[in-house]
């Protein structure tokens, strides 16, 4: 866990600025009105007195809107396996995790992209269970070798059976959102059990923030009414399906965002929603290209979602590069700092390359290390008596050194030592092999693959996975 310190974050936007954004939302939602594909979504809101126009378009007062803020829980715990704290998303904590379903892999040991299959999915959870700065898991790719209309549930066994750490799971259609909460009732003890302690949350993603599918809005009402944590999370794409303009954007697809609230917690009062404040996505104009690493969709959306005070969903530690190079590193290093210290909470798609068209376990690792810097970086200084150390800088004075001094011996060991950026001097490090940080960080993925032993579910509990895959029906 990251916990940004007191004086360390910083503001891109003013209170005056956010209210501004939050009240556009409102007159979004009050006056343009969306339009709702669902039957019983619609009928949540007739019983609330909201009127249904042109069959499906119906327009939210700004009153029930902050009903639903004052209504929704204020913070979300994610819970591991054991049902042990995780991830207390309140505040300025960040918790990093990997993206999900992206279509290509970069090959671990031939480093040639390729389509995804159940494999990496399987590799990816037990390397990112055994990484220290990895807080959650997503699904990293998608099984191409499988139905690609039941894929979802082999995605969610892999993950549930090859890590203990939570899981936050995105799923095709309706159908395989309620196996893949099935499967984590059998990990965790049943109904209750996972709605007390969640292991797991859902991603849900939206068509648009003024069209809402159906399959996004029965997701929805379904975790809602089960109390189990939620995003619900409609994409601008500036320019393309929103205004181009960052203010506009957000405005957009915070309205998209609020109307999903709204719908939550009217199924159950309390049901638990992840914020993201406006996800804005760049469009390249010139080669209408979706930008996940542009620095416009930084740390805004992050600050709107503050200014509710609820739980947020973050995205960070991508890059449009194709490859584990040195701009994947540099954006995703840009963007893990940025991001922790608007306080992101929960934030994915670290390792995503190539405008998440790409993953690669590579790019994980060497995240990881990116996080450990930023959240040593961002460790309150202790300054007392011991760390000023005046009586010990009395004692060695101008003629002596430190080296050998109790207190650096007790000392030395809290500051950053890297286990994969090159500290050697040139000879060490060519006497090592010379590699680069990308073979580093291959050698080090795979000897987890090679050493790593996740935690093993019992055999009834596999069996119960492997039950509801067999059975799994496409919508």
């Amino acid at each position: 866990m990251l916990k940004t310190p007191y004086g360390l974050n910083f503001r891109k936007l003013s209170d005056e600025k956010i209210s501004r954004i939050q009240n556009a939302s409102l007159e979004i939602l009050e006056k343009t009105g969306l339009r709702l594909f669902d039957h019983e979504a619609l009928e949540l809101l007739q019983s609330k007195g909201v009127t249904v126009e042109e069959g499906n378009r119906v327009h939210l007062p700004a009153k029930m809107v902050e009903w639903a803020l004052n209504t929704a829980p204020k913070s979300v715990t994610l819970f591991n396996r054991h049902g042990e704290p995780a991830m207390a998303l309140e505040g300025y904590n960040t918790y990093f995790g990997t993206g999900s379903d992206c279509p290509n892999v970069i090959d671990l040991k031939t480093g040639e992209r390729r389509p995804g299959i159940l494999q990496d999915v399987i590799d990816a959870s037990i390397v990112c269970d055994a990484l220290e700065n990895i807080d959650f898991l997503m699904s990293f790719a998608i099984a191409s070798e499988l139905d690609p209309r039941t894929y979802d549930r082999q995605q969610m066994r892999a993950m549930l059976a090859n890590s203990i750490k939570p899981i936050l799971f995105v799923t095709l259609e309706f159908s395989g959102c309620v196996d893949a909460i099935k499967m984590a009732e059998a990990v965790v003890g049943g109904e209750d059990a996972l709605r007390e302690k969640p292991l797991t949350a859902c991603y849900i993603n939206v068509s648009h923030p003024l069209k809402h599918n159906e399959d996004a809005l029965k997701k929805l009402i379904f975790l809602a009414g089960k109390g189990i944590p939620t995003t619900y999370t409609p994409v601008v794409l500036r320019g393309a399906t929103g205004p181009v303009t960052a203010a506009g954007a957000i405005a957009l697809a915070n309205a998209g965002e609020l109307a999903g609230l709204v719908i939550s917690q009217i199924k159950r009062e309390g049901a638990p929603v992840i914020l993201t404040g406006g996800v804005n996505d760049m469009l390249e104009m010139r080669t209408a290209i979706d930008c996940y690493s542009d620095p416009t969709n930084r740390v805004m959306l992050v600050e709107n979602a503050h200014g509710y005070g609820l739980p947020i969903f973050g995205l960070t530690g991508c890059s449009d590069s194709k490859l584990p190079d040195s701009q994947a590193a540099a954006e995703a290093a840009l963007s893990i700092m940025l991001e922790s210290l608007a306080g992101a909470q929960m934030a994915h798609d670290v390792g995503y390359l190539d405008s998440g068209m790409t993953n690669s376990i590579e790019q994980v690792v060497i995240c990881d290390e990116i996080i450990a810097y930023t959240r040593h970086f961002l460790q309150e200084v202790e300054v007392n008596d011991d760390t000023l150390a005046l009586d010990l800088i009395h004692q060695v004075g101008p003629d002596g050194d430190f080296m050998g001094t109790k207190h650096t011996n007790k000392n030395y060991r809290k500051d950053f030592y890297s286990k994969l950026f090159e500290r050697h001097n040139y000879d060490g490090w060519k006497k090592a092999g010379g590699k680069t940080m990308r073979e580093r960080a291959q050698d080090k993925a795979l000897q987890i693959l090679e050493t790593h032993k996740p935690e093993p579910l019992p055999d009834e509990i596999i069996k119960t996975l492997d039950q509801i895959v067999l059975e799994a029906k496409p919508d």
